[in-house]
């Protein structure tokens, strides 16, 4: 085939057969295969790839946007489609990539999804052992997945070995003292759910706690930001979590309302004893 008119939809092609499968998660693999069916193919279609410009991408996203999807869906979207033009000028197909700056969408910056204290003590009331699946996700940060693969035998020292993590990196996560007993205690796995199930557990803490807006993920964002609250580095804070980027880390170091408020009251009462 002649690589000057080869086009989107053949790039594409290609692009899912050898570069997203030795780079991304079998889940991920799925996605990006989902994407180019849905939103890649339909616009840019049977276009010569060498031909597009940077208008044409900022079209794509104006027609992203049109089919009433999310800014941060949008800027997923395109960021598969600059990944793909990158793709296409590291094999030669491109000469340069057409995919312009300060084309992505903002996004409005949001406080992390986190439980309140009032919310963490109602969920962590849950009848055992799920109340213990609270705390152990309360205490380490883990996500769903890695606490479903957790075993006894993983804790070595004061800490919990995580293994098969999103970013393939082993990592250690410490444990608190309280947390290191309870866990001495127990054999086998941890959380004998199925990684595929977290809305089943969600379902059981909403249920019984009466935490109607519960999803298993606040567990680690609460771990996170109750981390920054009580005076720990975003770098430690990043090893624990897996996050490949500090910046992503640096999400969770704006401060809860009630972390807040506590310390206007501690400041006030400090300078009204002058």
């Amino acid at each position: 085939m002649d690589d000057d008119r080869i086009t989107v939809a053949q790039a594409a092609e290609r692009w899912l057969a050898y570069y997203v499968p030795t780079t991304r998660s079998v889940k991920n693999v799925s996605m990006a295969a989902q994407r180019v069916r849905d939103y890649v193919q339909p616009y840019f279609g049977d276009r010569a790839l060498h031909e597009l410009r940077s208008d044409d991408v900022r079209g794509h996203r104006l027609w992203l946007e049109k089919q009433g999807l999310a800014p941060r869906t949008v800027r997923h979207l395109m960021a598969d489609v600059r990944c793909l033009f990158n793709w296409a000028v590291e094999n030669e197909y491109l000469v340069k990539s057409p995919f312009p700056r300060r084309v992505m969408p903002r996004i409005q910056e949001t406080a992390p999804d986190r439980l309140t204290d009032a919310e963490v003590a109602a969920v962590i009331r849950i009848p055992e052992p799920h109340a213990f699946y609270v705390r152990f996700a309360l205490g380490t940060g883990m996500r769903w997945g890695e606490l479903c693969r957790a075993q006894a035998h993983h804790v070595e020292g004061g800490m919990i070995v995580v293994a098969k993590t999103k970013s393939s990196r082993l990592r250690r996560v410490p444990l608190s003292d309280a947390l290191l007993r309870e866990l001495r205690q127990r054999i086998g796995r941890l959380v004998p759910y199925s990684e595929q199930s977290p809305s089943v557990f969600a379902r059981f803490v909403r249920h019984h706690s009466g935490v109607t807006r519960f999803h298993v993920h606040q567990l680690r964002h609460t771990f996170a930001c109750r981390w920054i609250e009580s005076g720990g580095s975003l770098p430690a804070l990043q090893q624990i979590l897996g996050h490949a980027s500090i910046v992503t880390t640096q999400h969770y170091a704006r401060l809860s309302d009630e972390h807040v408020k506590r310390e206007a009251e501690r400041i006030t009462e400090a300078l009204g004893d002058r």
